[in-house]
């Protein structure tokens, strides 16, 4: 059974739709969910599903403990969903091409230090694209700057705002960031 560690700042709701993607399956499942944010909500869902849990602060992210945690858990893959802190070199160079994240537009347009959720939305409507979509790909040095693992795309349309973009985005996100989590593990 593969083991998977996901990684989230906020609301989790990608990192819920991960974990009931995997209940009972026989290929892997989430064993952690590690958080930034003592408040955040993605805690509280993993605590609902019965999925171990932590929070930290950035303090320990660069230490060596959360370094040492994830020595002990032995992830076969992590998983950043919405995790929006710079991720520690450290822990890269300890699972190399075994960290992934989820970004919310087609890069490389509108990645980097401060382009998530509705800031990218927001960036994509005001450049009047035609089209978005999400993009999962492998974690490195740089915010966003991994090797692209998955891209797919979605129209807009005319009268789209943030919210509309990010719903489209969401559904995206909730289709596609499972298979393609099967699909590494079973490499």
């Amino acid at each position: 059974m593969k083991r998977i560690v996901i990684f989230a700042s906020g609301s989790g709701t990608n990192a819920e739709n991960i974990i009931r993607c995997f209940q009972g399956s026989d290929i892997a499942k989430v064993t952690l969910v590690l958080s930034n944010k003592k408040t955040a909500t993605v805690l509280d869902r993993a605590k609902r599903l019965n999925v171990p849990f932590l929070s930290f602060s950035k303090e320990e992210l660069v230490s060596n403990k959360i370094l040492d945690i994830l020595l002990k858990e032995d992830p076969d893959l992590i998983v950043l969903a919405g995790f929006l802190l710079k991720f520690p070199e450290t822990i890269l160079n300890q699972f190399p091409n075994k960290v992934i994240n989820i970004h919310p537009a087609l890069l490389p347009k509108y990645g980097g230090k401060g382009m998530y959720g509705s800031r990218v939305h927001e960036a994509v409507l005001e450049n009047n694209d035609s089209e978005t979509g999400i993009t999962i790909h492998f974690v490195n040095e740089n915010y966003d700057e991994g090797a692209i693992i998955f891209q797919k795309k979605v129209i807009l349309s005319e009268g789209d705002s943030a919210e509309t973009v990010a719903e489209k985005v969401h559904q995206l996100e909730y289709e596609f960031f499972p298979k393609i989590i099967e699909t590494l593990l079973k490499k």
